[in-house]
């Protein structure tokens, strides 16, 4: 167990809170306040970044939960204060320290109303996403995994487009009737096993007719959450309406903990009824990548655009996960890792132009390269990237995610591959409508490239996403001895007298 002299991962955790509520305690006239509020959220998620790189370098791969942290909290309930990460967690909460600051330098010029709540919802919606990475127990998890739903819930609500009151009670509406069933199954739990305890409840074994109910309670909330199809309308218009950093930051990392969970507690607490159900995700995840990509094609806005893809790169994210074997499990989470960089950046790219002209209409664009050079050469790494070029982030996870279907049958890599073609063809159809070509609108023989606060904002997204993609090994290392443990752990939980589970697996990779 990697252990330090300190509380790490609860400095992780609250430093965030702690920043929010110093912006809460800021007074003056609105432009000094909102100033102060800027460099306030800067400083405060740039301090929690520095703090989680402890975890990168101070993190030893295979050696289970790391940095624990178990205090007794609600003793007659059996509900303790416990943080720790794996392989499969430290990088998500790196993830959501390295866009926090990001989402800042974006908001910096296009939030001009109520900047200090502003702020403050994104870090309270800091302390949520790594609260919720970090918790070893149920309870915890189920706070923070619920307590993303309220700063979000503002963000779009207030700080969003026309329509933005729709979208935001559309994206409540949508995740909290899921989570309900959630709660439902955590009580089941804590009276089945006598814990919230999530190590404990990982070598607990449930009755399969329990599992059965179980994951269905737990594939209403965590479906919502990637999203799957056909609960996946909400995400549309909540990115649409959303500020661009608030887009950001939902398809960074708020899309992962639906798979998140998944990969926590459906197939490994429930794996009978995860082999069991394995035939349906693969046809909802198949689904997701042909249907959502050709409605993608359809989109006349560039962010529906990128939000239907993102459906689509989730649903390669669900099909790797249930093949429960290495390859499709670590293909699925170097997905989630380089979606995260690649759909956060290319929102930020639509905010960039958005910002400039105030649509985000595909048709009002084009010839943008002759006055917008650097942009265009960002654009186009990140698009090439998104449809899965050798070399860039999002190649490596969608191969090992094709090897891992295609151990499980050759028709489920064939259609689930299909997502790279289809995924070309719109992505490089949007690249091409707004970059070349000749410019013909006045406002656009104007517009301005790249400044240096937006260069700043991409650099660091560029070099993770060729980083990942040229030397995938440095991330994989971390979480693929959890993902070969997980995968040898659900097939041992499937031995007799448990066979006819495997009989039917057998029968679905002929």
């Amino acid at each position: 167990m990697n252990t330090l002299g300190f509380p790490l991962l609860s400095l992780l955790v609250w430093l965030p809170l702690l920043g929010a509520g110093v912006l809460m305690l800021l007074r003056g006239d609105e432009p000094r306040v909102a100033a102060l509020a800027r460099w306030v959220a800067l400083a405060t998620s740039l301090a929690v970044f520095a703090a989680s790189l402890v975890l990168w370098f101070r993190f030893v791969p295979g050696q289970g939960f790391q940095f624990v942290e178990n205090h007794v909290w609600l003793p007659d309930f059996s509900v303790s204060y416990h943080l720790g990460v794996d392989g499969i967690s430290v990088l998500f909460v790196l993830l959501s320290t390295a866009l926090t600051p990001i989402c800042v330098l974006a908001s910096w010029e296009s939030i001009h109303s109520r900047v200090r709540e502003y702020m403050m919802a994104f870090l309270v919606l800091e302390t949520m996403m790594v609260g919720m990475f970090c918790s070893l127990d149920f309870v915890m998890f189920y706070m923070f995994f619920e307590g993303v739903l309220i700063p979000m819930y503002l963000i779009i609500g207030v700080w969003g487009g026309q329509r933005r009151v729709y979208a935001s009670v559309k994206f409540f509406l949508f995740t909290l009737a899921g989570s309900v069933l959630m709660l439902l199954a955590l009580l089941s739990m804590w009276l089945f096993a006598g814990t919230t305890d999530i190590p404990t409840l990982l070598h607990t074994s449930f009755p399969p007719a329990m599992q059965f109910w179980l994951f269905l309670a737990f594939l209403a909330s965590f479906a919502v959450k990637v999203p799957m199809w056909p609960v996946h309308t909400w995400l549309p218009d909540a990115h649409v309406e959303a500020p661009t950093a608030g887009s950001v930051i939902l398809a960074g990392v708020l899309l992962k903990m639906g798979a998140y969970g998944f990969l926590r507690f459906s197939v490994p607490m429930l794996p009978n009824a995860s082999a069991h159900f394995a035939p349906l995700m693969f046809a909802l995840g198949v689904i997701a990548v042909i249907y959502t990509a050709m409605v993608a094609f359809a989109q006349t806005d560039m962010k529906k655009l990128i939000a239907y893809s993102s459906v689509a790169h989730m649903g390669v994210v669900v099909i790797g996960i249930f093949t429960f074997n290495p390859q499709g499990i670590d293909g699925a989470i170097f997905q989630m890792l380089s979606h995260g960089i690649v759909s956060a950046a290319l929102f930020l790219c639509v905010g960039v132009v958005y910002d400039r002209i105030h649509t985000r209409e595909i048709a009002r664009y084009g010839g943008l390269a002759d006055r917008m050079p650097k942009y265009a050469l960002a654009f186009m790494v990140f698009t090439m990237a998104s449809v899965g070029l050798p070399g860039t982030a999002g190649f490596v996870g969608e191969i090992l995610v094709l090897i891992g279907a295609f151990k499980v049958n050759f028709w489920l890599a064939l259609l689930g591959g299909s997502g790279m073609i289809l995924g070309a063809i719109y992505a490089l159809s949007l690249y091409r409508r707004v970059i070349f070509g000749r410019i013909t609108r006045d406002d656009l023989k104007s517009i301005l490239d790249l400044s240096p606060r937006e260069v700043a904002i991409f650099l660091p997204l560029l070099a993770l996403t060729l980083w990942m993609g040229v030397y995938p090994s440095s991330f994989t290392r971390f979480f693929d001895p959890d993902a070969v443990a997980l995968s040898a752990q659900h097939m041992a939980a499937l031995a007799p007298p448990h066979a006819g589970i495997q009989t039917k697996l057998a029968e679905l990779a002929r």
